[in-house]
């Protein structure tokens, strides 16, 4: 029997991945997503004809839409990638971060949980409502600190990463008040196809191909674990099939830079792929208000719990990601 399950946003980054992958693993997908500037159907081209694909542009807002597909679809699962996830934007506006990270968490919540309260005891049993989250929750270490874990405290420093936390706190109190099975992952910074050219990565390849300067803030200083969006949808579809209600998995790729050696490898795979010497637009700019000094993630917790392991090296996977947006350029 066809395993049927929500996924939220998507048409977005992460999510698009994740349905192709849930589909390839024989899920019926039925994807909700609002198609704001970040979600875009092309993204899900290859499985538009797909017999267990649908697709409903809406929002997570509209408790009407919602509380239709769980009452047409049955699902056995809920996956909440929709999210605004851009830092920049948070900063120059932070009132879509609320309405869709904060509110939109909360009617999902508030729909889910009244389809699971109808459910029958055995249908229970198998229900989950998965929360998509960042590592940004955590805030930001110094190089002496050890990696985040599921242990460690929230302390966000962003509009972006506020809301994201907020989301998770209501997450983690529908389960506690209500019995509702959650569970949230928290993942390091994913790369991979069909991310936005808003992002470091896409933005590096970009302006490279294109002559525009490269913009990098202050010293470049500033470190993040890398994970590739394959290994993290892995990781959520283990989390689906696997994960127990309640708790929290983090997803990290065990790929610790910094933005300018990411900057200047993106370069030099460029001009080994098109010759084409993009080093000299790598420009500095002022920073980013509360920049986040570094990120970092403790996954053994996944890897015992669920089985997970990164499978990506970075430059491999960086390889990998340019060769898709030239050929997609």
């Amino acid at each position: 029997m066809t395993k049927k399950i929500i996924v939220t946003g998507g048409a977005g980054f992460i999510g698009c991945n994740f349905v192709k992958k849930a589909l390839a693993c024989d899920y019926q997908v039925i994807v909700l997503d609002k198609l704001t500037y970040s979600g875009d159907l092309k993204n899900l081209e290859e499985v538009a004809s797909h017999p267990n694909y649908k697709f409903y542009q809406g929002d997570i807002n509209d408790a009407e839409l919602v509380s239709s597909l769980f009452e047409q679809y049955h699902p056995i699962s809920i996956i909440n990638f929709a999210a605004e996830t851009h830092v920049d934007n948070s900063i120059e506006g932070p009132a879509p971060f609320i309405t869709t990270n904060v509110n939109g968490v909360f009617n999902l919540l508030t729909c889910a949980l009244n389809y699971y309260q109808k459910l029958s005891t055995v249908a229970k049993a198998n229900f989950k409502f998965i929360q998509i989250s960042t590592d940004e929750v955590y805030g930001s270490l110094n190089y002496e600190d050890p990696p985040f874990s599921s242990k460690s405290q929230y302390a966000p420093n962003s509009p972006y990463s506020a809301s994201k936390a907020a989301g998770d706190h209501l997450a983690r109190a529908w389960f506690q008040t209500y019995n509702l099975p959650v569970i949230i992952t928290n993942c390091s910074n994913n790369y991979g196809p069909h991310q936005h050219k808003e992002k470091l990565i896409p933005k590096t390849i970009h302006n490279a191909l294109n002559g525009i300067p490269i913009p990098i803030y202050s010293k470049g200083e500033n470190s993040r674990d890398w994970i590739y969006v394959e290994d993290h949808v892995d990781g959520v579809l283990l989390a689906l099939e696997k994960g127990k209600a309640g708790e929290k998995y983090l997803f990290g790729g065990e790929n610790e830079v910094n933005n300018l050696w990411i900057a200047n490898k993106l370069c030099s795979i460029i001009k080994d792929l098109t010759g084409i010497d993009a080093i000299g637009q790598i420009t500095f700019v002022t920073d980013r208000l509360g920049h986040d000094f570094r990120y970092a993630i403790d996954a053994n917790e996944a890897e015992i719990s669920l089985g997970f392991k990164p499978k990506h090296k970075l430059e491999q996977g960086l390889i990998e990601t340019v060769k898709w947006y030239i050929a997609t350029s």
